[in-house]
Parts: C-alpha cells; structure tokens; sequence
C-alpha cells in the first residue's frame, strides 16, 4: 500500500466508470432478467458489456506510457522485473480466484479452469511490454497491424481448409488450439461446449489493444496543447471505429474470438470516450463531477477481486426461501429487490446496489489512502 501519486484524473475518471460497469453488468439479480445492452451479444456483434473487458486492457496500455517512463523504457533491469513480477502476480490471483474457495466437496481438479480474465491481462501486459520497450511508435503501429492481419489470416484459412465457417462456435481455430494445449476439461464450460473466450490463441490480437491504448497515452503525454490533443484522438477514434465496422463484414466483430475487427472498433470507441473525458476534465476543467468515477479506479484490482470473491461467497451461503434451499445471491434478490420493483427492474436495482456497495468500501480506503498496487 502506497500513497496516491500525482495521476491523470481523465484516465482515473475512465478506469473508474468501467469498473463501476462491471460490476453493474456482472451483478444482476437473476440472468432470467437483464435489459439487452447488460448482456455480452450470443456471438457476433457487441453491446455496452462487450466494451468493458476491451476498455481494461486499453486503460492497461495507457498507464504503460506514463509508469514506463520512469524506467525510461530500459529494455532489461529494473523494468524487466516490474514487467515479469506483475505479469506472475496477476496470473497466479486470476488462478486463485478461479480456485476459490478453494476446498468444496465437488472439487474436481480434473476440471478447473486455467484461463480467465486476469490471466488474459497478464499476458496481453507481458507482450505489449516488451513490443513497447523494443519499438519505436513506428514500429507498434506496424506490429499492431501484423497481428491483426495475420490473426484473420489464420482463422479465415483453418476455414478454407475445413470448409466450416472459421468465425462459427464449433469450428473456429481458437478452439482447437485451446484444446490441444489447455485441454478440453480446462476451458470455459458456460457456452454449451468447453470454449474459453479468455484462451490463448485469441489473446493475440488483446496485445494490440494495450498497444492502441499505449498510443493514445503517448499522445497525451506528448501533447503540448490538450485541447488540440483531444480533437486529434476524437478523430483517430472515429476512424478506429469505422475502419472496425467496416471490417466486421468479413471478419466478424466477435469478443469471445475477440477478432480484430472487434480489436479496432471497441479501441476506437475507448479512444473517443477518453478524449471526451480528457476534454471535459483537462480542458474545460469540470473536475468535481468526476470524484465518485476517481474513487472507483482507485483499487482497480482489488475491486475486481473482492467482486468475484463476494459474489462466489454469496453463491455458496444458502437460506430458506418458502421451504427451499437457495443461495444468498438469489435469497436477497427474491426478498428484497424483486418485491420492490419488478423482475427485470429488480435485477436492475440488485446491480445497482452493489455498485453502490463497493463504492462505499472504495471511498473509505481513499480518505485513508489504501492504495493496493501490483
């Protein structure tokens, strides 16, 4: 735990507003009832949920620019074992998380899953670290275009050699790798076939999306005129975004495949979000309105894990509900929440409560500045 250090409140106030939408997303009161943009798309396209993982890893690849510096972008010492010691550290919490609570009676070691979203985030960390410490801005940009070319080459040619739609569930070449390496007992079990949307060979093209954030954080540190600054990446965003679209007609914008379609439109829109913050904030100076999203980014990853601990805690404890076991999760919803206001606006309301919930536990440790670094 360290003090809070000088930051760029635009990219606080962005971190924060993505954390409080996962959180919101991943914490309805009954999946039987979400409203349509709080729900991941089935498999083509994207809603508001699909933005939140992407936007992580582009915040990831902004903070680069600005905590590499200090390092002045050494290619090995100390930056090296920042880079590898934080990678680990992530990797083996998002293990952890999906260990927890770690001794139950269907423990099935046979089955656990190796993948998940702190593990994709520490390898996507790792590689765009060392692109970024080994390339100069001319040099990402062309292996950010390597990656996403040849990421659509090999797909669309496992399906030119099957014959099978190579963007389709089951016949897709990021689930044959999976299974080779990782094997089928360990990948994600929640789409009807042992597919994992955080596997290895899709975490290629999540290397560019830390890269584009890097980019656009080069351009905010850089910048001599904010102002300008802003309008330069609106317009770098807009361009991400259609180049993305348009794109997605023939590679798919996808987020489980997570295509590089996907990887442009969802950094355009990252892109843009930020330059409207980084107008708002820096430029126009309209700062007290942020505080709440600040105190959010505040603990990024303590929040995400305290999240996905308290939700796995809550899933376990059961009560009695007229006669029937059910879980704590469900107990309060069907209490509380649902008697209130409804199916779908009750879930809605569950969400919201918890999003309020964390805050409150998020705005403790800020006035006694907690701050848990990795």
């Amino acid at each position: 735990m360290t003090e809070k250090q000088d930051r760029l409140i635009s990219l606080d106030a962005f971190r924060g507003a993505t954390i409080a939408l996962m959180i919101l997303v991943n914490n309805p009161g009954t999946w039987a009832h979400v409203y349509a943009p709080l729900r991941h798309a089935k498999w083509h396209g994207c809603t508001l949920t699909d933005l939140v993982f992407p936007f992580f890893l582009f915040i990831v690849g902004v903070s680069m620019r600005f905590s590499f510096e200090k390092y002045d972008f050494s290619k090995w010492g100390p930056l090296f074992r920042k880079v590898f010691n934080r990678s680990i550290t992530i990797f083996v919490i998002g293990l952890l998380l999906n260990a927890f609570p770690f001794v139950r009676q269907d423990w099935d070691w046979s089955h656990f899953r190796v993948m998940g979203v702190l593990q994709r985030i520490a390898f996507a960390y790792f590689f765009a670290s060392f692109i970024v410490a080994r390339s100069d801005i001319k040099r990402i940009v062309k292996i950010s275009v390597a990656l996403l070319v040849g990421y659509w080459l090999l797909l669309s040619s496992y399906g030119w050699y099957t014959g099978l739609d190579p963007y389709a569930l089951k016949s897709n070449l990021t689930l044959v790798v999976d299974s080779l390496i990782i094997g089928s007992n360990h990948l994600y079990g929640g789409m009807g076939i042992p597919f994992d949307p955080e596997g290895l060979l899709s975490t290629i093209p999540t290397v560019v999306t830390v890269l584009i954030g890097f980019l656009v954080g080069t351009m905010i540190k850089t910048a001599q005129d904010h102002k300008d600054n802003a309008q330069r990446m609106a317009v770098l965003g807009a361009f991400l975004i259609i180049l993305g679209w348009t794109w997605g007609f023939i590679f798919p914008i996808n987020k489980q495949l997570w295509t590089s379609s996907y990887v442009l439109y969802t950094g355009g829109i990252a892109t843009l979000t930020l330059a409207g913050l980084v107008w708002i904030i820096d430029v126009r100076q309209n700062k007290t309105w942020a505080k709440p999203l600040v105190i959010f980014g505040s603990n990024s990853i303590f929040l995400f894990a305290a999240s996905g601990l308290w939700t796995k805690t809550i899933l376990k404890i059961k009560f009695d509900l007229d006669g029937t076991l059910t879980s704590g999760y469900s107990y309060l919803y069907n209490t509380i929440f649902q008697p209130i206001a409804g199916d779908l606006n009750g879930s809605f309301l569950f969400a919201l409560f918890h999003v309020f919930m964390f805050w409150l536990i998020l705005a403790w440790m800020y006035r006694k500045k907690i701050y848990i670094k990795i």
